[in-house]
């Protein structure tokens, strides 16, 4: 059976390519991947059998043998570091409360701080996989 890595897989358009092992690209069509399966992250290693399509070679029957590391999962803080920036988030969110409390929101350089904390900390709660 050949194998080979997913070079890119959009599921937005259904389709995607393989780079196999002999080196050639071969088409990974929606309905290839496996039950369950609506996207293939890049690098992913995939074994699948080939059909000769419309428009050259086109697998079939797609298994996955080993997923891509996910980027954002090996590179986010530890957890004794992201509990430091959790307890600073807090200071930061009560002390914005307590302006709110007093009926005015936080100058505008501290409310975009504020966001651009908030958001970085919600990317590193939120980590598929």
């Amino acid at each position: 059976m050949p194998s080979g890595r997913v070079r890119w897989y959009d599921p937005k358009k259904g389709f995607g390519f393989i780079l196999s092992d002999a080196g050639s690209d071969v088409f990974l069509p929606q309905n290839a991947l496996p039950e369950g399966t609506k996207d293939l992250r890049k690098g992913t290693k995939v074994e699948f059998s080939v059909v000769d399509g419309s428009k050259g070679p086109m697998a079939m029957d797609v298994t996955v043998v080993q997923s891509a590391p996910s980027l954002v999962k090996a590179t986010r803080p530890k957890p004794d570091d992201m509990a430091a920036i959790v307890e600073d988030l807090i200071k930061l969110l009560d002390s914005a409360g307590n302006q709110l409390r007093r009926h005015r929101y936080p100058s505008q350089a501290e409310s975009h701080k504020l966001a651009v904390l908030l958001r970085a900390v919600a990317d590193n709660f939120d980590v598929q996989d």
